[in-house]
């Protein structure tokens, strides 16, 4: 998403002098993607970013495979993975292809004993339960229940919890993932018919520069790999930045849905995209005014994409039962719609309080173990009618 931001001290042009206090020169840093093409931030930093002084060991973070190719639709219920209290250990991939993966998480305690960095991979959080504190290098967002956290590669970040209950649903993206672009100008300025605007986009705010020197463990993940790393200074130490590339957060509560008077396709609750996926959030809205029309979506074929939707609250006008934290997965190669009975309950409604967040890839995905283990193995037949 291209638009500026800046936070505490920076000289008046880049790669120039700027002094601390005592006469040292502070640390500048380009922190930027696609090589020098891609966004980019400047930040000065107290100590050197670089200084390393072990590589403690590392591990495999790579998901079994259960089922690497498969035509199965399945409905998989989230809340029955099990909570822990290690945020890294909590976080569980259910589905995944060469692009992205798709992971829970209901980790109980605040990342106080290291800081995490994504070498790889975006990371689009959205927040299903709980609140506190995305504290990153580049500054801090507070966060609560809806909000999506888009934390761009590279971000050294902890997260601070509020207290124990904690549900989050993690988009991790090989490709960087951006606002979709028909909803920007050529400047990259959000448009008028755009579900959002850049007001909406919250900036980090505070930014903590810590001058500290010691041994501070940094975890790096790294072609499914995670590094245990000591550097020998702490890593927020930014004392001012400016550019493009920062995290930010959007609530799915500001997402203004797009109406019609008949039922419009999925692609108008697209709030991210990347050139492999696409993100959507289903929010409470108006039902279609036409007076014959059919509020409940049509049967369409999933030829070259699988989709999955996560439900978040509310009733799921399309579906029966569904509850709160389950995910369905319609792959590609068939068709799918609405459950038996749900586009006639749907004639005359004049809303909808679904709230959903729905990722649609373009590669196929494949299923994990740890996902086979909460899924509803039977969830492909519920489109049988009762004679059936």
């Amino acid at each position: 998403m291209p638009f500026y931001h800046k936070l505490g001290k920076i000289p008046p042009k880049r790669h120039t002098v700027f002094r601390k206090p005592n006469g040292e020169l502070y640390s500048e840093q380009l922190f930027g993607t696609i090589g020098f093409d891609g966004m980019s931030t400047n930040s000065y930093h107290v100590h050197r970013p670089t200084m390393v002084k072990e590589i403690k060991g590392q591990y495999s973070v790579k998901p079994e495979i259960a089922l690497e190719n498969h035509i199965k639709s399945y409905r998989f219920r989230g809340f029955q993975v099990k909570p822990k209290a290690d945020y890294l250990e909590s976080r569980t991939i259910v589905l995944t292809n060469s692009d992205v993966n798709i992971i829970l998480a209901a980790p109980q305690e605040s990342m106080t004993d290291y800081f995490y960095k994504n070498s790889d991979a975006d990371e689009l959080i959205f927040i299903h339960k709980g609140s506190g504190t995305l504290r990153t290098h580049l500054g801090n967002i507070d966060f609560k229940y809806g909000d999506y956290l888009l934390i761009p590669r590279g971000i050294i970040y902890q997260l601070r919890f509020d207290d124990k209950d904690n549900r989050l649903f993690i988009t991790e993206s090989r490709r960087p993932i951006y606002t979709p672009k028909r909803y920007r100008n050529w400047f990259g300025q959000l448009l008028e018919h755009s579900p959002y605007c850049e007001r909406d986009l919250r900036r980090p705010e505070t930014l903590e520069t810590h001058d500290e020197l010691g041994d501070f463990l940094m975890k790096v993940k790294k072609q499914d790999e995670i590094f245990d790393m000591v550097y020998a200074s702490h890593p927020f130490d930014v004392v001012g930045y400016d550019g493009y590339n920062f995290p930010y957060a959007l609530s799915i509560h500001d997402f203004e849905p797009i109406t019609g008077r008949i039922h419009q396709p999925p692609p108008v609750h697209q709030t991210f995209e990347t050139d492999a996926f696409v993100v959507c959030s289903f929010v409470p809205r108006l039902y279609d005014y036409h007076p014959d029309s059919i509020p409940a979506p049509y049967n369409h074929s999933n030829i070259d994409s699988d989709e999955v939707l996560y439900y978040v609250d509310g009733d799921f006008m399309s579906r029966n039962d569904v509850d709160a934290g389950h995910i369905s997965l319609h792959p590609a190669g068939i068709p799918h719609g609405p459950h038996p009975g749900a586009a006639e309950r749907s004639i005359g409604k004049t809303k909808t309080e679904e709230l959903a967040v729905m990722v649609d890839t373009f590669k196929p995905l494949k299923v994990t173990k740890a996902a086979l283990e909460i899924a509803d193995e039977d969830y492909h037949k519920s489109w049988l009618e009762s004679s059936h």
